[in-house]
């Protein structure tokens, strides 16, 4: 048998049992060893996720590692016994943007693990075999159920293109944000500056490769300094601060999930400015595969950022820690 936990709707959930689920051609069953929770699992249970993007009932768990149990036809049984993570867009690899290597802008309809399709709070999880990145023989797979947002974060570095020497700015220091301290560390930076206001989360990222961690009052001092800005918090006000830290011609990337009646961005001083700002929603496959190899590497260890870890029959406690605002509170996991 296998157990999943199946939230039917908004704030309703149980623990089911299935046969263990057959992969059909083109897909793999993995055994989950770990899957995270993060924000927009809390706002899918709370019932507050846009409704574009969830499909109810729905097992969630969009960010998890494990290993792969059995293969549908077409799929190379190699993989079996191989541990992996795999990408959560389902991309149709068929349309202009898949074939442009944009397969987080797939232009056949979103489709998501743990949001539109069953997802890893479960023992097994199935997946198209094409999204798998299988890990390391020795990988730590509670680590690895970190990959998803790292992936995100790998994406957000690519399109910042930070050089040696840059002065560059991490707003935000949750998980994405301490994820980024560790990748854009990696590239050499000549000043890498965290802005949060908690100083626990100021603390864990000097740990991780900050050289300096400040709270946003003490930032206000440093507007138009920094060569490069990834903004991790999605915080009402962080999109529009962002911008104000860049120099001119500077480099601004977005991540945080906003909601609507954020502070907007000064039109006037993005032109006069001259800034290069982008987003990141999710994470194409070539970031997944640039966060794979920096945790094969050791360049990326989400190891520290696991502060709590549940049973899947005690979902209720793990779901009720996330957003709650204890500064204590990393990265929540589930172990089936």
């Amino acid at each position: 048998m296998s157990r999943a936990l199946l939230v039917e709707r908004p704030g309703v959930h149980r623990l089911v049992e299935r046969d263990v689920p057959e992969p059909g051609p083109g897909e793999a069953l993995v055994r989950v060893a770990a899957a995270g929770i993060c924000m927009s699992d809390r706002e899918l249970y709370d019932g507050h996720r846009d409704a574009a993007y969830v499909r109810y009932p729905v097992v969630p768990g969009h960010e998890w590692a494990g290993t792969v149990a059995a293969v549908g036809p077409g799929v190379d049984p190699a993989l079996v016994g191989r541990k992996a993570v795999a990408e959560g867009f389902r991309a149709c690899g068929a349309c202009e943007r898949c074939r442009g290597g944009e397969t987080s802008l797939c232009q056949g309809g979103y489709a998501e693990t743990g949001f539109t399709e069953p997802g890893a709070f479960a023992d097994h999880v199935t997946v198209p075999a094409r999204l798998l990145h299988p890990l390391h023989h020795d990988a730590d797979l509670r680590a690895a159920a970190l990959l998803e947002p790292a992936a995100v974060i790998a994406a957000a570095v690519r399109a910042g293109r930070p050089r040696p020497g840059e002065r560059v700015a991490v707003v935000g220091a949750g998980t994405l944000g301490l994820l980024a301290v560790q990748l854009l560390s990696a590239s050499s930076p000549g000043d890498l500056t965290v802005i949060d206001p908690r100083a626990s989360r100021g603390e864990q990222a000097l740990r991780f490769g900050a050289g300096t961690c400040l709270v946003p009052d003490e930032a206000e001092a440093l507007r138009g300094r920094f060569d490069l800005i990834v903004e991790t918090a999605g915080a009402p006000s962080t999109a529009a601060a962002s911008c104000l830290l860049a120099r001119r011609g500077g480099r601004v990337v977005l991540t945080g999930m906003f909601t609507p009646g954020a502070v907007g961005i000064d039109p006037v001083h993005l032109s006069l400015s001259q800034l290069e700002i982008r987003s990141v929603f999710g994470a194409p496959s070539s970031a997944w595969s640039d966060a794979v190899r920096a945790f094969g590497l050791g360049l990326l260890d989400p190891a520290p950022l696991v502060t709590h870890e549940f049973p899947l029959e005690r979902f209720a406690d793990a779901i009720a820690l996330v957003g709650a605002g204890d500064p204590k509170t990393g990265k929540v996991l589930l172990r089936p």
